[in-house]
């Protein structure tokens, strides 16, 4: 029976993305163990997955302490993987491989010479552009099941499960009208597109067609959605107080919704993988051929500045992006409704 570890210690998005290495290994050894490491409030994404029999949820803030990372890796020995995928690929999750006495242990490469100190027994290259319509970051994770062993079938596609209570709990009323998530604010300022243009967006929604709108934002964000919400004109048409109070809950909340829009993020990848059709603005220095998932142009649809002025771009590469990532405002302006709009009413075409 093998027993493998999968350690992806990122945001809400990077965990589901990362449990298709979990959905894959299980279909083909169906008896093994499998185990996933994750941030404590990304399990959310990960539970009722029966292809994980064990979530090992650790705190951010807690790992980084030298001493606990020295008795985490004391339990993962004992637990005698045979082997550890780690997608996360970062400083602290290398030291983990490097020392679990793990028979096999699969990472990326860093892209800084002369720092793989032998980490890997399997280091792998990042793939230099995505051949496949999943997009290239989940593209990156099968590199990582398939370079151990192959596989004649893979599922690309992140699943949640829900169960049969979750599947029957409701948030609101439901009536003839749509009801529309609006991913109003990004996991960071720096994802987050300008107040007044997520205000004019929902003001259009709501004015042309018959939604809904749900804001949804963190439990960190509340008085950053209430000055969005506070520029919106039509506000009897915003479920302002259906909120989801933590990651299972917007799990379960996006389920009994049609559809959502907005800022690229965690909830965005939930939607997709509960098969709801979505519409993804991207911040300008995200790379959109990494996390523009199964984009097809008519379920699964998206905006970006650089497809709609390349020009600001001649300059620019998405390895030497800190600039504008430390503030992007600047590009977020270029990217203004009146682009947005139009592209979003072909996608209320297509699904609405």
């Amino acid at each position: 029976m093998k027993k493998i570890l999968i350690i992806q210690n990122k945001r809400i998005g990077d965990v589901l993305i990362s449990s298709v290495i979990a959905n894959n290994f299980k279909q083909k050894y169906p008896t093994s163990l499998v185990h996933f490491m994750c941030y404590d409030f990304t399990i959310g994404v990960l539970e009722n997955n029966p292809n994980i029999d064990k979530i090992i949820a650790v705190k951010e803030k807690e790992l980084k302490k030298l001493k606990n990372l020295y008795q985490f890796i004391k339990q993962i020995r004992a637990e005698k993987y045979d082997i550890i995928f780690d997608p996360y690929s970062k400083t602290q999750s290398r030291i983990i491989c490097k020392f679990s006495g793990a028979t096999k242990t699969v990472g990326h490469k860093s892209r800084k010479k002369f720092s793989d100190f032998g980490y890997y027994t399997y280091p792998v290259e990042l793939l230099k552009h995505k051949t496949n319509i999943c997009g290239k970051a989940i593209e990156d994770r099968i590199h990582l099941l398939t370079t151990v062993e192959p596989f004649e079938t893979i599922d690309y596609e992140p699943h949640l499960f829900l169960t049969e209570t979750e599947k029957n709990t409701t948030f609101f009323e439901k009536t003839t009208q749509k009801t529309i998530v609006l991913s109003i604010l990004g996991s960071t300022p720096q994802k987050s597109m300008p107040y007044e243009y997520v205000a004019k967006i929902s003001d259009y929604l709501i004015e042309n067609y018959q939604v809904r709108l749900i804001f949804n934002y963190a439990p960190n964000q509340k008085k950053e959605a209430e000055k969005i919400f506070n520029l919106c004109v039509h506000q009897k048409n915003i479920l302002i107080d259906v909120y989801a109070h933590s990651i299972r809950d917007f799990v379960v909340l996006m389920n009994q919704c049609d559809a959502l829009i907005g800022n690229e993020g965690g909830s965005v990848h939930i939607a997709k993988a509960l098969q709801k059709p979505t519409f993804t603005i991207f911040s300008p220095y995200v790379n959109k051929d990494h996390w523009a998932s199964f984009e097809d142009g008519i379920f699964h649809q998206s905006v970006h500045l650089i497809e709609e002025k390349p020009e600001l771009y001649s300059e620019f590469t998405f390895k030497n992006r800190k600039k504008i990532e430390e503030d992007p405002s600047e590009m977020y302006a270029q990217l203004t409704p009146e682009m947005i709009i139009p592209k979003i009413n072909h996608f209320m075409s297509c699904n609405l």
